[in-house]
């Protein structure tokens, strides 16, 4: 199963974190929109990803609720009909609840970094370091510590769980 290391952060000032994330990635970064259905599973977390363009991706991960660098084991599917598939998760697992974002997204090495704008929730960031399958947890971790420096994103600032997660306990727009 494929695995990266992430961290989420929140982010106070939404240009300055854009204009070193385009220093560092040498790019304006890509704009996505997405949203995601999460479903009831017993274990990990389940998630339909709607690009809002007819595709889609059917992604199930498992990864520690804690804050700083942790490792995420992931599976993806893609799909060209996701309302199809919804209708069929939502009648199988039951809805969770849905996750609306517009994502920036930048690539620095074998990192993807994410500036999200979340509905209801806010402006945060993400790092996802791509592990390559010589590497070790540790080694992933430290390329994130090192780019969290190099992005000024703060301890104070890290988020545990999901957007799903910070959902469900209740808005607090940042």
């Amino acid at each position: 199963m494929p695995s990266n290391v992430e961290i989420k952060a929140r982010v106070s000032d939404v240009a300055k974190f854009a204009e070193k994330a385009a220093q560092l990635s040498q790019s304006e970064g890509t704009i996505i929109r997405q949203h995601d259905t999460f479903f009831n599973c017993t274990s990990g977390r389940l998630k339909l990803r709607d690009f809002m363009n007819g595709s889609g991706q059917l992604i199930f991960y498992e990864r520690p609720d804690t804050d700083g660098p942790k490792l995420s084991r992931y599976s993806i599917s893609p799909t060209t009909d996701p309302q199809s598939l919804k209708t069929v998760l939502s009648d199988a697992l039951g809805v969770k609840g849905e996750v609306k974002k517009e994502r920036r997204l930048f690539l620095i090495g074998q990192t993807r970094v994410h500036l999200d704008t979340v509905e209801g929730l806010g402006h945060y960031m993400e790092l996802e370091v791509v592990m390559r399958q010589e590497q070790t947890v540790e080694e992933g971790q430290q390329v994130a510590e090192d780019l969290m420096q190099q992005l000024d994103v703060s301890q104070q600032s890290l988020v545990t769980g999901a957007y799903m997660d910070l959902l469900l306990k209740g808005p607090t727009e940042t």
